[in-house]
């Protein structure tokens, strides 16, 4: 399934993006080739949505090496963050978002049934010494000799 950037929203975002810094030529072979922001930031797009590693990007973006390299400049930078509140500024505009009911985080984890008995019991279980558990084993003895005459 791709999903990427459509025109409209390339058109909203384009012209934040600064150009990379092209290398200076080292060596005979020079610089390597420009690679579009688009097409990076549809890759970029990519691995945040899949969760996959960089290395795992599909063959139709440009190399995970360049996507991550530029990821990384944008987020120093604050290109991301500033993307972010473009995209959000141009929702407002056009209606399309609405802050009066958000969630940060929808998660949660619940707690065990009886956490605060399990505590409890889990300190009165303690190994005790073996003089105790003698001692007290032998009191029992004696208690059922006692009970007994």
């Amino acid at each position: 399934m791709e999903v990427d950037l459509t025109d409209e929203q390339w058109a909203v975002i384009e012209p934040h993006l600064s150009a990379p810094e092209r290398k200076a030529s080292c060596g005979p072979r020079g610089g390597g080739s420009f690679r579009d922001a688009r097409g990076v930031m549809n890759g970029v797009l990519w691995v945040l949505r899949t969760g996959a590693p960089w290395a795992d990007l599909p063959r139709r973006y440009p190399p995970h090496q360049t996507c991550h390299r530029r990821f990384q400049r944008w987020v120093e930078d604050g290109t991301l963050k500033h993307l972010l509140h473009v995209i959000a500024q141009d929702l407002r505009e056009r209606g399309k978002l609405d802050l009066t009911e958000a969630f940060i985080d929808g998660t949660h984890a619940g707690a065990k049934k009886g956490a605060l008995m399990l505590g409890e019991t889990a300190a009165a279980r303690r190994p005790r010494s073996w003089q105790w558990q003698t001692a007290w084993s032998s009191s029992r003895r004696w208690d059922c000799l006692w009970s007994a005459t």
